[in-house]
């Protein structure tokens, strides 16, 4: 049965790819490239330009109606209901996981609407549940892989995001935000770390799973902006004991334990207009000894990537870790996303060699992770992503060397 579902997946898979290169070569386009992460207002643009498949007319007013609300109001928002699905064969616990995640998150622009340095509130809440016993964000443990093959999809059930202010300033050029913030949606970003619509895989996204980040829902601030025309610079704190499904105890936290991840990132792009396309980084953190016995740490992370032709991502990525209670206490990542219509799709394939941080997985031998996706825009609402993991030397399971791991994974936003 388990080889027949992980058949089906693969033949799936292949289909797809055919059907879409039969597509790809008449489709056309005018609108401009634009790859995200997954922050509020990034999510927000990059679904309202999609340019899929099929334009269904069927929700076209809805979209009309929250684009005339956003235009005078200043009031942006979204549900989207993200499913994943996943397979994989050798396993010497579960060999299957699925579960689902609703989020409802906007922006709403109450000082300085359409200026440069305009300020706005900014919310993300979810309800992120399991279908199977397992959830997939702990399948990679299941099978003695020491990671995550698609973090974010647990069964918290519901929990906050992030709720924050953020305000620009210096003619837009900085900006500074506090509140319950997402580590991830700024530090060490690049265009494909998004688990919902990016890579699957945790080593292919923020960190390189060698960087010991907060819970969601941090209580923090950060700051950041432009030195001259191409050195950019942020700085931040957070704190490290948050619990995004009691993110209000974040306050006691903070008065109490004192326990904080910091960071500070020094970048280099071509131009502010370029950063989240081009760009050259480095990240330095540190994070305190936690309430739950996690020891204290710092670590460097370094990532480089580059668009070209409007169409090629080639991006080399990697992290240092002393300590702390990371995955990885090395890793380094190498791979190339492809976008053949601009905002219909994205292919993405990426090639990683991890050690196992040894203050958690002492005596643990190195990994390495490959995965293949294909992200495709078949309606304005709906996206499917089909996926292949390949894991070599699964750390922790000694049985097997290697993994196969197939998976799909369905978006629709509204």
């Amino acid at each position: 049965m388990k080889l027949k579902i992980l058949k089906y997946l693969s033949v799936a898979f292949f289909a797809l790819t055919i059907t879409i290169l039969a597509t790809e070569a008449s489709a056309k386009s005018t609108v401009r490239p634009r790859l995200s992460t997954d922050e509020v207002e990034n999510q927000i643009i990059l679904d309202r330009e999609a340019n899929p498949l099929y334009k269904s007319r069927l929700l076209a007013p809805i979209h009309d109606w929250k684009n005339g609300v956003a235009e005078r109001t200043g009031f942006h928002w979204s549900f989207d209901y993200t499913a994943v699905f996943l397979g994989l064969n050798n396993s010497p616990g579960a060999d299957q996981a699925s579960s689902g995640d609703l989020r409802f998150f906007g922006y709403w622009d109450l000082v300085n609407r359409g200026e440069a340095n305009k300020g706005s509130l900014n919310w993300k809440i979810e309800n992120r549940h399991a279908y199977s016993d397992v959830p997939p964000s702990a399948l990679g443990f299941e099978s003695g892989y020491v990671g995550l093959l698609t973090p974010t999809f647990s069964d918290n059930k519901t929990e906050l995001t992030n709720l924050y202010w953020k305000q620009y300033f210096g003619d837009g050029k900085w900006a500074a935000v506090a509140g319950f913030l997402d580590p991830t949606d700024f530090i060490d970003v690049y265009l494909l770390a998004s688990p919902w619509t990016g890579f699957n895989n945790f080593v292919f996204s923020t960190g390189s799973a060698a960087m010991d980040l907060p819970n969601n829902a941090a209580l923090g601030l950060a700051v950041g902006g432009m030195i001259g025309n191409n050195l950019y610079v942020q700085v931040g704190i957070a704190d490290a004991n948050s619990d995004p499904t009691q993110p209000f105890d974040g306050f006691d936290s903070v008065a109490s334990d004192s326990d904080f991840f910091k960071w500070i990132e020094i970048g280099f792009t071509p131009g502010q207009d370029r950063l989240y396309f081009d760009n050259l980084h480095l990240t330095f953190w540190h994070v305190d000894e936690r309430v739950n016995g996690t020891p204290d740490g710092w670590g460097v992370n370094a990532s480089w990537q580059q668009w070209i032709a409007d169409k090629w991502l080639p991006f080399v990525r990697g992290g240092y870790t002393e300590d702390s209670g990371s995955l990885l206490e090395k890793s380094l990542t190498a791979g190339i996303g492809y976008q053949p219509v601009p905002m219909r799709g994205v292919i993405g394939v990426g090639f990683n060699w991890g050690k196992p941080n040894q203050t958690s997985f002492a005596g643990a031998d190195d990994q390495y992770t490959t995965e293949l996706y294909w992200r495709y825009q078949l309606t304005k609402e709906l996206a499917v992503t089909p996926s292949i993991q390949y894991i070599k030397d699964p750390a922790l399971n000694e049985e097997e060397d290697s993994l196969w791991v197939f998976g799909i994974r369905v978006r629709i936003a509204l």
